[in-house]
C-alpha cells in the first residue's frame, strides 16, 4: 500500500475508514495489477477510479471517457472527465455492481 494512502485511511473517521478500506479491497481485488498512487489529496487507481472520505460519506470516482449515455446514467455528477457513486455505509457496498461498473471503466 502506498504510504500516503495508508495515512489518508488511518485519518479517516468512521464509517468513511472501513467503507474506503471495502472500496479499496475491491478495487484491488478486481484489477490485481492496478496502481495506487495518492494524487490531489486522494487515493487513485491509475487515472480511473478514486475514493474520497467526505462528511457523512464516501464518493467512488470513475473515468468516464468513452462510455455511452446508457452507461454514463449508471454514475452520479455531471463532470465530463470523472462521474462518482455514493455510498453512506458499508452495508451500502453492493460488490457485484461496484465491479460492474468498475470494469465498464478499465
Amino acid at each position: 500500500m502506498d504510504a500516503k494512502v495508508e495515512q489518508y485511511l488511518h485519518k479517516l473517521p468512521s464509517p468513511q475508514r472501513e467503507i474506503c478500506q471495502r472500496l479499496r479491497e475491491i478495487i484491488l481485488h478486481s484489477f490485481p495489477d492496478i496502481v495506487e498512487s495518492f494524487n490531489n489529496g486522494v487515493p487513485w487507481y491509475q487515472d480511473k477510479f478514486y475514493l474520497v472520505g467526505l462528511k457523512n460519506h464516501v464518493n467512488i470516482g470513475f473515468a468516464i471517457q468513452g462510455l455511452s449515455a446508457a452507461e454514463l446514467s449508471l454514475f452520479e455528477g455531471k463532470g465530463k472527465l470523472m462521474r462518482h457513486l455514493k455510498i453512506f455505509s458499508v452495508d451500502d457496498i453492493d460488490e457485484d455492481e461496484i465491479v460492474k461498473r468498475l470494469r465498464l471503466v478499465r
